[in-house]
């Protein structure tokens, strides 16, 4: 009897462990330093969280991938490091489908992780960029429906090609995604939390999908917000 409650007591601890490995809780400072999108990241002072793993499985990539984040009252800063011996890609006009083609990062963003009226933009190593509003994944609002005509306004987005690989700074105004309608991206405060997650495509030699957060389900695909990392906004 005895021995029965340990073993139940390992596979509870065993259950908490697993969960808490993908609950993964990512913090993003305010700052009150004035960030320059350009894609130099000398300047940047807040830390960076990765590495970045096979989005389905967790295993370890061919290539480094990190991400840090921070904010101030009217914006969201997003910044990656990519290595990358073998970049795959070239400038395209805005909108282009990139994440099709070329190397890229990316982020998505569903504040309350419902699956509808989240946005996700991706950047390519030479700064072309797309913003996409993604209305509904499933059946029950309706099946896939997304808007590329959707525009953040003042988004700013610019990569640098590196000795090592790449680096991308995304600038994201909280005035636009307030405008989403039903996409309650209400203006962060200190506390708030946001369901999103930081993702990559690596067109190299061999082709990865890459994530911050891993998805427990094992379920091949970057658009499962319910298993989205938390961004937490911390002053």
């Amino acid at each position: 009897m005895l021995r029965m409650k340990i073993n139940k007591i390992v596979i509870l601890l065993g259950v908490m462990i697993y969960v808490k490995t993908y609950s993964q809780t990512i913090a993003v400072p305010k700052i009150t330093d004035k960030i320059t999108i350009d894609g130099d990241l000398s300047d940047w002072k807040t830390s960076f969280s990765g590495l970045f793993v096979i989005h389905n499985s967790g295993a370890k990539a061919t290539q480094n991938t990190f991400v840090s984040l921070s904010w101030n009252e009217e914006n969201l800063y997003i910044a990656y490091r990519a290595a990358d011996s073998k970049i795959i890609g070239e400038s395209k006009k805005k909108d282009a489908e990139i994440y099709k083609t070329d190397d890229l990062v990316e982020i998505f963003i569903d504040p309350d992780g419902d699956g509808q009226n989240y946005i996700e933009i991706g950047v390519n190593a030479f700064s072309t960029n797309y913003d996409m509003l993604i209305k509904c994944i499933s059946r029950e609002c309706g099946g896939w429906k997304t808007s590329v005509s959707f525009d953040i306004s003042g988004l700013e987005a610019v990569s640098k090609i590196t000795p090592e690989g790449f680096c991308t700074e995304i600038k994201i105004p909280f005035s636009s995604l307030e405008k989403i309608q039903n996409g309650h991206f209400s203006k962060p405060k200190n506390g708030t939390k946001w369901k999103a997650n930081a993702f990559r495509i690596d067109y190299g030699n061999t082709t990865e999908y890459l994530a911050l957060q891993p998805y427990k389900s094992l379920k091949f695909g970057f658009h499962q917000p319910q298993e989205f990392a938390v961004f937490e906004f911390v002053e």
